[in-house]
């Protein structure tokens, strides 16, 4: 497996550690997390957004983000870019986040 696969899946792994205080689910099977690309020089970059743009605890959210994926053992820079688009709908969640929430 290639560094940066390997470096992408524990990226992966982290997110699924970051919760939306306002909902019970992690933001990767919230669907709020849109790509992850890992480089074989440690450089991550996470593209997400927010179940709603006037999001008040955006900035915890993406600042533990951050923190998170910097810590990673062969990060040497996280960049955690946030985007509205497309914006997000409930059709991104898993279906464990569907069912966690009672969606299905």
């Amino acid at each position: 497996m290639s560094a940066n696969i390997a470096l992408q899946m524990k990226v992966e792994e982290v997110l699924h550690t970051v919760h939306d205080p306002e909902i019970p689910v992690n933001i990767y099977d919230l669907g709020l997390v849109y790509k992850v690309e890992a480089s074989d020089n440690g450089h991550v970059l996470v593209i997400m957004t927010l179940t709603a743009p006037a999001c008040p605890v955006a900035g915890a959210i993406i600042q533990e983000v951050t923190d998170k994926i910097s810590a990673l053992e062969g990060v040497t820079n996280a960049d955690v870019r946030l985007t509205f688009d497309p914006p997000w709908t409930k059709d991104m969640m898993s279906e464990e986040a569907k069912l966690e929430l009672g969606f299905l």
